[in-house]
């Protein structure tokens, strides 16, 4: 699975949508350079800043990482079958991200040593939970920071601004879900246009 081109997608999506390199940059807030170098694969850009690109035109991640089309309405997904919308880094994956009128997000996530949501915090709309199921994550809501290990739990408001890293050496797993089902469509997400 591990051969998506992130590069070449953006690049079909953004010349799909007629918008210049500079003019998805400036929409999205980020430099021309940080666009150019994404797409050609040159810098694996975090979760927070592709999703702020995604949002910018605007693309929902589970759709930029499923391609076009949905699926009939599966019921049982295998491992492989998952959709990968992590940032190559952590790994990130969907449960039925082509699936019609999802109004949930289910996610398997791993977050190998040192990974990071990324200094610029997320916030969406909708809310949050999760079980960590082993290793230890740190996670920041607002202004308070906890360390979590196997067995807690988290369920928070997406718009207050928050980050997940794992400052250990082991991996951390947690199975999370969120709702409304905010990487399915980016299109509802102009919070911060």
């Amino acid at each position: 699975m591990g051969g998506f081109d992130v590069g070449e997608r953006l690049k079909q999506l953004r010349l799909a949508r007629q918008l210049s390199q500079r003019e998805l940059a400036k929409r999205a807030g980020v430099t021309n350079s940080t666009i150019s170098l994404i797409e050609q694969n040159s810098v694996s850009p975090s979760v927070s800043s592709l999703k702020k690109i995604l949002d910018a035109l605007p693309v929902s991640i589970s759709e930029f990482f499923a391609g076009e089309g949905l699926s009939q309405e599966q019921v049982f997904y295998r491992a492989e079958e998952l959709t990968e919308i992590g940032d190559g880094t952590l790994s990130w994956k969907l449960v039925g991200a082509r699936r019609p009128n999802r109004s949930m997000s289910i996610i398997h996530e791993h977050y190998p040593p040192g990974a990071d949501t990324g200094e610029e915090m997320l916030e969406h709309e909708g809310e949050e939970g999760g079980v960590i199921i082993s290793g230890t994550i740190e996670l920041t809501v607002g202004s308070e920071v906890q360390l979590l290990t196997a067995g807690d739990a988290y369920y928070f408001d997406s718009r207050l601004p928050h980050r997940f890293r794992n400052m250990s050496d082991n991996e951390c797993v947690i199975v999370s879900a969120n709702n409304p089902p905010s990487f399915s469509d980016g299109g509802t997400e102009q919070h911060h246009a």
